[in-house]
């Protein structure tokens, strides 16, 4: 049977390479010891070099080879390396990959010896011109070092390499499943095997099959299907619902290898008349993520990266994510499939082609990530052209080739943003930016696609750098930020032959010196990197049924002078209730509804005032109470202080228990507010925190609020116990919060 070893704990690093690092014995000095995930150097929030994580670093650990893998095969599998790895064991190059968003594997059988073997990583984290997406600009970071897991995995000589397995006439009564069984002898010898497959839900067998196979010496595949299934609940993104399915090879002697994989059974595909899932019309409303985190980059754990998606589907209310632009997290990907979080994965890529050698990589980048991948259910797309690069007909023939030949089950798409473009794929997918506040909102998509009908169509960027917002501007610009992606989701609502639209993006990211506000970030996002929310995440937070969440979130600082002139109105109140309640000092002015004329294209417009009686310019300024109302019933209240304070340093965890493993990690919010419980995002004093127990601190202890608030993330330890962290700033301490540490 095989054996999987996570080899995360344990590793030495050294921020530098020399050729005698690969030599077993070689001395410690210049090492620190440091646990997966890993950034090659912690970098600052903003305004720093890029270039400082842009070397070749070492990682390197000892294991001790055990008597039971006598006469199996021992692989080490590395999920993401940035940016170009060489893999030594015991002194001796044994693989190397190029590109760092997609998994490789070394065959470590041939130069295993009795005892300690030691294990030599060398990370190349320049921007090398041939690998992608390097090679010209490029606008994010792609940060140095080991930063998801590595494993070692222990098989038998003929083992399964990869199951593939894809549901069928799912929206029949009846349904089946096909599963491709990928199979690799390393023996000289045809191998009859006995392959199974069983279908299970929640550890009940639902089906089962077998089939007698000949595994001849090298690859093969053998097909397994399930039919007449009947009783299958269908993966949606209401009701995600997830099976398991075991593979198995048996030879006469017993169980040879075993694996399991979970899927679900669902249909999703793009028509010329929108996005259609189960076969029902859905309206995809999405955002782009970057997986990138302040001072560490992408290197965030299993916890972090599923919390992601968590924040994308609960609190922004989306039902899909665009993984700008390259493969992601599998953590995150798991906890897409079991949220209802539909995923549009594309390879890594940023404008630049480069040449016929760097064209190879990017297609075998397509080949990884659908292999890693096929069995989401939550994908619906493979994205396999350059994201807004220009028309390259033979590479994009090519890429389209190799993705509808591993996966005939899924549509493919390119990200462009030029018009009448080479339409190879299946899905025209444009990055529309033509909205800059007026009346023009989205292109007709004929006009983009210059084809004679409408095709599979769908807006994957848009606003981003047309309008850069900080989470502390001024209220008109961020309220004129959330009213543009309000603007283009109500416009792609309206149009049928537009199957959704993503905006650019979730969350502020660190880019070259080339691109954003100078200080190494793009302020693009609807939260900031801390995940933060601006004005804009209010707005897709409100596009929920408000029997699930009521939201009720006024797009205002509630001050008399913030904007030009002064006043509050147009005051928008981002809601999914029925109606708002208004009270001024405690004396009500008015109900008010939701500007359904205005924006009749999403699920839930906003409460758009244009005129009220607040009070005299100057002279009187009031408290301010907001209701909101669903079915008669007072639901959820707002209020704001006239002349707010600052009150209380308040803390939100997301986490309070983690594992004991040097790795598990959580955020807490720390925020300033004022006496109705509002954050100041104005304020900008000094913090420190302080942590004491099995933990600490991802970046830096002493730092300064950002608009009256920030973010820490805490990592756990490798022994048991507390951790306490508490916030200090000039004016105020806040709570104690205790996590959790355990085995």
């Amino acid at each position: 049977m095989r054996e999987q070893i996570l080899l995360n704990q344990g590793w030495e690093f050294a921020p530098l390479w020399r050729d005698e690092f690969i030599q077993p014995g070689v001395g410690a000095e210049g090492f620190v010891r440091v646990n997966l995930p890993h950034m090659n150097k912690e970098i600052p929030y903003n305004y720093f070099d890029e270039r400082d994580y842009q070397f070749v670093s070492c990682y390197r650990r000892s294991f001790t080879y055990k008597a039971s893998w006598a006469g199996k095969r021992v692989l080490a599998d590395f999920d993401g390396v940035m940016a170009y790895a060489e893999v030594y064991l015991n002194g001796k190059l044994v693989g190397s990959h190029k590109g760092g968003y997609t998994p490789f594997e070394v065959d470590l059988t041939a130069g295993l010896a009795p005892g300690e073997n030691t294990l030599v990583v060398k990370v190349d984290s320049t921007e090398r011109p041939d690998i992608p997406p390097f090679g010209y600009v490029i606008d994010y970071l792609c940060y140095g070092g080991m930063y998801r897991d590595t494993y070692l995995r222990i098989v038998d000589p003929v083992y399964i390499e990869n199951v593939f397995a894809k549901p069928k006439a799912v929206l029949g009564e009846k349904k089946a499943l096909e599963t491709t069984v990928f199979l690799t002898n390393t023996t000289s010898e045809e191998q009859s095997l006995t392959v199974g497959v069983k279908l299970l839900h929640e550890g009940k067998l639902i089906a089962e099959g077998s089939h007698i196979a000949v595994a001849e010496p090298g690859k093969s595949t053998v097909d397994i299907v399930l039919s007449e299934l009947a009783g299958i609940k269908l993966w949606d993104i209401d009701d995600p619902n997830l099976y398991d399915v075991e593979v198995s090879i048996a030879d006469t002697q017993g169980v040879k290898d075993s694996c399991f994989t979970r899927i679900g059974f669902r249909e999703a595909v793009v028509k010329p008349d929108g996005f259609y899932l189960n076969g029902r019309k859905v309206m995809l409303r999405g955002l782009n993520r970057h997986q990138a985190f302040p001072y560490v980059g992408y290197a965030m754990p299993p916890r972090v990266q599923r919390k992601d998606a968590d924040i994308l589907k609960y609190e922004l209310s989306l039902n899909a994510v665009r993984t700008s632009h390259y493969p992601q997290s599998p953590h995150f990907l798991d906890r897409c499939d079991e949220i209802g979080l539909l995923v549009f994965e594309e390879i890594p890529g940023w404008q630049h082609i480069g040449d016929k050698d760097w064209q190879a990589v990017a297609c075998e980048n397509v080949r990884e990530m659908i292999k890693r991948d096929w069995n989401h259910p939550s994908i619906f797309l493979w994205g396999v052209r350059i994201n807004e690069s220009q028309d390259c007909h033979e590479f994009y023939k090519e890429t389209n080739r190799i993705a509808r030949e591993l996966d005939p089950t899924r549509q493919t798409a390119g990200v462009r943003y030029i018009e009448g473009s080479d339409f190879l794929e299946d899905v025209y997918t444009m990055n529309d930016f033509i909205h800059s506040g007026g009346e023009l909102v989205l292109r007709d998509p004929k006009q983009v696609t210059k084809t004679a009908g409408y095709v599979p169509y769908m807006v994957t960027e848009f606003n981003g750098h047309m309008f850069p917002t900080k989470r502390f501007d001024q209220e008109e610009r961020v309220v004129e930020h959330a009213l543009r992606h309000l603007r283009v989701h109500n416009q792609a609502g309206l149009d049928p032959h537009i199957a959704g639209a993503f905006g650019w993006c979730a969350f502020d990211y660190n880019t070259h010196y080339d691109f954003g506000s100078g200080d190494r970030i793009c302020y693009h996002g609807v939260m900031d990197m801390f995940r933060i929310p601006k004005y804009a995440a209010h707005f897709y937070g409100s596009q929920v049924d408000p029997h699930v969440r009521p939201v009720l979130e006024p797009a205002t600082r509630w001050s008399r002078g913030d904007r030009s002139i002064g006043g509050v109105l147009p005051l928008v109140i981002f809601t999914n209730c029925d109606k708002v309640r208004i009270k001024l000092q405690g004396r009500d002015v008015g109900e008010f509804y939701p500007a359904k004329a205005r924006y009749p294209g999403v699920p839930y417009p906003p409460v758009v005032i244009d005129q009220m009686e607040i009070g005299e310019w100057g002279l009187e300024w009031f408290d301010g109470e907001f209701i909101g109302i669903v079915d008669g019933e007072e639901v959820i209240s707002k209020k704001y202080a006239a002349a707010p304070v600052a009150t209380k340093l308040v803390t939100i965890p997301d986490d309070l228990e983690l594992k004991a493993d040097g790795m598990d990690a959580t955020r807490v919010v720390f925020m300033v507010v004022d006496q109705a419980g509002n954050p100041l995002p104005y304020l900008t004093d000094a913090i420190e925190f302080e942590l004491e127990g099995p933990g600490a601190i991802i970046g830096p202890r002493q730092t300064a609020l950002i608009g009256g608030a920030i973010a820490t993330w805490v990592r756990a330890a490798e022994e048991e116990g507390v951790i306490t962290l508490r916030g200090r700033t000039p004016r105020f301490e806040s709570e104690t919060v205790e996590i959790k540490v355990r085995k």
